[in-house]
C-alpha cells in the first residue's frame, strides 16, 4: 500500500517515485521517471514531467506544469497557474528535446500566481517571485523580483519579510527577529 495520498482522478504512471506524506490532488499527472520528496502537496490539475525532481515539502498550486528539466530544493512554494518554460525558441514543426535548458528553483523560494519563469535561470533559495513576474535572468538568493521583465527590488527573509538594511549592511526579519547580512550584493543569514 502506498505511502502517499492520490485522489482517484490522479494519474500516476509507473516509475515515479513519490515521497511518503504526500498528497496528489484531482486530475494531476506525474509521469515516469519524476521524483517527489516527502510531505509535498500537488495540487489540483498539476503536470509532473519525466525526471523532474521535487524536494521535500513542496507546495505546488493548482495548474501547475512542472517540465522535464526543473528541479525543486525543499520547501518550494509554486504559486497558482505559474509557469516553467524548457525551449528557448519553441517552435511545433520542430523537435528541440534535445535542448531543453534545465531550471534549478533553490531551498525556500517561493513563486507567486501566473508568474513566468524562462528556462534556463536559476532562482536563489528563499528567493521571492512576485505574482505575474516574468524571470528572463537569475535570481540571486533572498531576492525579491517582481513585474515584466522581472526587476529586483528588494530582499526577502526566509519568513517572507521584507528586509531593510542599516548603515552596518545589517538587517533583522520582523517575524523571526533572524539577522541578515549583504555584503557584495549578496544577502546571507547570520549565527
Amino acid at each position: 500500500m502506498a505511502d502517499y495520498f492520490a485522489h482517484e482522478t490522479a494519474v500516476i504512471d509507473e516509475g515515479c517515485n513519490i515521497g511518503a506524506g504526500t498528497k496528489i490532488w484531482h486530475f494531476s499527472h506525474l509521469m515516469t521517471g519524476c521524483v517527489l520528496g516527502e510531505k509535498c502537496n500537488i495540487g489540483q490539475n498539476v503536470v509532473v514531467s519525466p525526471n523532474v525532481v521535487l524536494g521535500k515539502n513542496v507546495k505546488v498550486q493548482n495548474n501547475v506544469s512542472i517540465y522535464e528539466g526543473v528541479t525543486c530544493d525543499d520547501d518550494v512554494f509554486l504559486g497558482p497557474s505559474m509557469v516553467f518554460t524548457n525551449v528557448i525558441n519553441p517552435r511545433s514543426a520542430v523537435n528541440r528535446k534535445s535542448e531543453y535548458l534545465k531550471t534549478h528553483v533553490g531551498k525556500g523560494a517561493s513563486i507567486g500566481a501566473n508568474a513566468t519563469i524562462v528556462c534556463g535561470h536559476n532562482i536563489g533559495e528563499f528567493a521571492f517571485i512576485g505574482a505575474g513576474a516574468v524571470v528572463t535572468k537569475e535570481v540571486p538568493a533572498y531576492a525579491l523580483v517582481v513585474g515584466n521583465p522581472a526587476r529586483q527590488m528588494g530582499w526577502m527573509s526566509e519568513f517572507g519579510q521584507k528586509l531593510l538594511f542599516d548603515e552596518d549592511n545589517i538587517a533583522v526579519c520582523s517575524e523571526s527577529g533572524e539577522k541578515y547580512k549583504i555584503e557584495n550584493n549578496k544577502v546571507s543569514k547570520l549565527g
